[in-house]
């Protein structure tokens, strides 16, 4: 079988119907200074997109000038946090005269690796990695391409990234749950959703126990209901506990919005008094949660603060693996008055 022989920039210069010279400068970020037509500079781009030839001249360094386009891959645009570090991520793009280039890819890897490849394709200065599923595929596209890169909100051994503080954080949001909750409910206290695999999740636990050691209690496993992060899932998980310990722990920790919302479905089924003797507390911010008729402690993550690290990793250019911790910030609304120590 004879091997698949290797594209050549004339290969790519007879499909466009165009010159080498004029293929080289759509690819690289110099066709503007040749004063190349736009609609010429896109069918060279789709058709190198189509031969897989891009990706390889970016890969040799050809690329001269920059496009001012800036990628960031995340999960999914409906998720409150994801939508925050969206926008955190185009204003500060918009403030440095750059193109943001968003795009969602479900955690799917295919479609993750297509994003990038295909952004590659356009010339993109840099990617910023959002709660990815392959990370190391994804970076190892970018150094192949000469693309700098980082991971927001996951940790990576390949590049930079940037994480929130999350042992710190649910180890200072179960602490302030302790400070409302009645005496002894240390050892009552529940961690609700999440996948212990995932490592935002593990981390969150990790803090979870250390708060609960720290007033000398051990963390039970009945204590750890890692059920996911879909809704659904957590309001089931949080039925059985009810059923099984005829009413809700002293405080509950929500790990997520979504579980948050899952939680909320189950609570209204049952007594307003059955809630009342439970302080709730949860990962992430939803300023809705203010409006629920019992307080609920939530912990907010910091999107703008990321992002503004995630670009100091990309101006310096680096690209040793490293993990920048941001601290995320414990909202505590007001207590009712009629939830006020002495007043339950």
């Amino acid at each position: 079988m004879k091997p698949t022989p290797k594209l050549t920039i004339y290969d790519v210069a007879r499909r466009a119907g165009a010159s080498p010279s004029t293929v080289s400068a759509a690819l690289n970020g110099t066709w503007k200074a040749r004063r190349i037509r736009p609609d010429t500079v896109k069918r060279i781009q789709a058709v190198a997109l189509e031969l897989g030839y891009s990706a390889n001249l970016q890969a040799r360094g050809l690329r001269k000038a920059r496009s001012g386009l800036v990628g960031m891959i995340l999960p999914a645009h409906d998720n409150r946090f994801f939508s925050s570090l969206s926008q955190a991520f185009t204003a500060e793009a918009r403030a440095r005269d750059q193109i943001p280039v968003i795009v969602s890819t479900q955690r799917d890897p295919e479609q993750e690796e297509d994003a990038v490849r295909r952004l590659v394709g356009y010339a993109v200065d840099a990617m910023m990695f959002v709660g990815t599923t392959a990370p190391a595929a994804l970076s190892a596209q970018c150094r192949e391409a000469n693309v700098a890169h980082v991971f927001v909100d996951q940790p990576s051994t390949d590049a930079p990234s940037v994480v929130s503080d999350n042992v710190g954080g649910v180890r200072t949001l179960a602490s302030a749950l302790l400070e409302r909750a009645r005496p002894g409910a240390v050892t009552g206290m529940v961690f609700l959703g999440g996948d212990s695999g995932l490592y935002a999740t593990s981390q969150r636990i990790k803090g979870f126990r250390e708060a609960l050691a720290a007033h000398g209690h051990t963390v039970d496993d009945s204590q750890i209901l890692a059920c996911g992060y879909r809704r659904l899932d957590a309001r089931d998980a949080l039925a059985a506990l009810y059923q099984r310990l005829g009413g809700l722990p002293p405080a509950l920790l929500v790990n997520s919005i979504d579980c948050l919302e899952g939680a909320l479905e189950f609570l209204r089924e049952i007594p307003d008094e059955a809630i009342a003797a439970c302080d709730l507390g949860v990962w992430d911010h939803d300023p809705l949660g203010d409006l629920w008729r019992h307080p609920i402690l939530m912990v907010r993550q910091r999107a703008g603060a990321l992002v503004r690290q995630a670009y100091a990793h990309l101006d310096r250019r680096e690209s040793a693996p490293s993990l920048t911790l941001v601290t995320p910030e414990l909202i505590v609304p007001p207590l009712p008055r009629r939830l006020r120590r002495g007043g339950r």
